[in-house]
């Protein structure tokens, strides 16, 4: 049944002779983030792909999807019941309590906002919300954590996976400022040639983290080198390109440099082609910011030191966020050399 707005025309958000649903305007007084914002376009996307079996959308695409929702579709997707079945879906698939309930915050929030709007009714709105996410493991997913060695490789394959000089000279920007500054993905997708300077003779680096979040690190020898080089193909001459301008960049084809920033997700895709060519298995972006912090702990860097690079608002946080990653169990070793099983020379099973 075709659900008739309350207030016809009275909602600028409903755009369009096709009727749609501005998500990307509406979403901001729901969620003040730009993360939080990504992260709902994406779970959002998500969703209709699996309901509606749409086309899976990402980057400017997916914003421009978000900006004009069809209505229609959305009254045919959004109910409990489904709700409930794709939420079962996620935790089927393996995903982390805190995901789980991303997922559901960004479409319960979509749901709501549509009732305000008038095109979807109220009962309808409030059993979504009232559908509870289904059991998961509590916190984040494990992911990754690679060893300094296999953090070398990605690197190093990065460069290799370039189909031109300018890819190589882009994606070796990407990989070595993850795999040294712990970077966010979004973070480095918003970093613009302005955010670099000298304080106290110290090459520094202004990050936009999450919520809001200013923060200014150090920025190692080898990303300076990196940046020199990438530099004098970006400013085309120049001594240095605008301040304003996008420190990452898309490229066309043959590798000429386009003046539109890479995005968060073509982040993910040169670390994950540059982690499958190295023969590393999945790998996101964000367990290279694990693999930083893990190997800096391993090393005795001290605490602090460590939460100030995550750029966490206390030590407390990156006390759990270091507790979460996937610490050396050897007992079971132990004991079977105390049982002198270890000398057994029989073919071991291949993982």
């Amino acid at each position: 049944m075709t659900i008739q707005p309350r207030r016809p025309g009275a909602n600028s958000l409903i755009t369009g002779s096709a009727l749609t649903f501005n998500f990307a305007m509406a979403l901001p007084g729901r969620a003040s983030s730009p993360h939080t914002q990504r992260a709902y376009f994406r779970w959002v996307d998500q969703y209709l792909v699996a309901i509606a079996g749409i086309k899976p959308a990402d980057g400017a695409t997916r914003y421009q999807r978000m900006s004009a929702l069809p209505v229609p579709l959305l009254q045919e997707s959004l109910s409990a019941p489904q709700f409930r079945a794709w939420l079962g879906m996620l935790a089927r698939d393996g995903h982390g309590k805190q995901g789980i309930g991303q997922a559901r915050a960004a479409v319960v929030t979509l749901a709501s906002l549509l009732s305000e709007a008038g095109w979807l009714d109220d009962y309808t709105s409030a059993a979504m919300t009232n559908v509870h996410p289904p059991k998961a493991e509590d916190g984040q997913r494990p992911g990754r954590w690679l060893s300094p060695e296999q953090v070398r490789m990605l690197m190093l394959s990065a460069r290799r996976i370039a189909t031109s000089d300018n890819q190589m000279l882009r994606n070796t920007v990407v990989a070595t400022v993850l795999c040294t500054m712990a970077l966010r993905r979004e973070e480095l997708a918003l970093a613009r040639w302005g955010d670099f300077s000298m304080q106290n003779d110290r090459a520094v680096m202004r990050v936009h983290g999450k919520g809001r979040k200013m923060a200014v690190i150090d920025v190692p020898r080898p990303v300076m080198q990196a940046l020199a080089q990438w530099r004098r193909v970006v400013a085309l001459g120049e001594q240095r390109p605008m301040e304003t301008s996008p420190l990452v960049r898309r490229l066309w084809k043959g590798g000429r440099v386009s003046r539109q920033g890479l995005t968060p997700d073509g982040i993910w895709l040169i670390v994950s082609e540059a982690a499958v060519a190295a023969e590393l298995g999945h790998v996101a972006p964000h367990d290279l910011r694990r693999s930083v912090a893990g190997a800096l702990q391993q090393a005795g860097v001290p605490i602090e030191q460590i939460s100030r690079l995550l750029r966490h608002s206390n030590v407390a946080i990156t006390e759990r966020y270091l507790g979460r990653l996937p610490q050396r169990n050897e007992g079971a070793v132990l004991m079977s050399d105390v049982l002198g099983l270890e000398g057994d020379d029989s073919p071991l099973f291949d993982l």
